[in-house]
């Protein structure tokens, strides 16, 4: 399993342990694709996940910039055209889990941000 798709599966993992219910995985939208969309109580989350081993290319958190978040809301905007039963949510937001592997085999940084613009 690649490093991406394995991150993909700590980050659904922990969003399921922490209550939320995945509705999707990779989704796509068009030519654009989700990584996660879960179901967080009564709000639908749209999920990047970024994972980075070692800071030479900056950390997970660093990875998420404003060209990515304008994707993100435009899938976001093609999946919820695509499945009206989506559009019934109260609550719709974008979230980032960053994972940061140390390379050296010392573990990993998980962080969730709710809500990002």
């Amino acid at each position: 399993m690649d490093a991406g798709r394995r991150g993909e599966r700590i980050a659904a993992d922990y969003l399921e342990l922490a209550g939320c219910a995945v509705v999707g995985r990779n989704v796509r939208a068009g030519h654009l694709e989700i990584d996660l969309v879960v179901r967080d109580g009564s709000c639908l989350a749209f999920v990047e996940v970024k994972m980075r081993r070692g800071t030479a290319f900056g950390g997970a958190l660093e990875a998420i910039h404003p060209e990515k978040l304008r994707r993100l809301r435009e899938a976001a905007r093609r999946f919820l055209a695509e499945r009206p039963e989506a559009r019934r949510a109260e609550e719709y937001r974008f979230d980032l889990v960053a994972l940061d592997v140390d390379p050296g085999g010392g573990g990993m940084v998980l962080r969730h941000l709710r809500g990002i613009r």
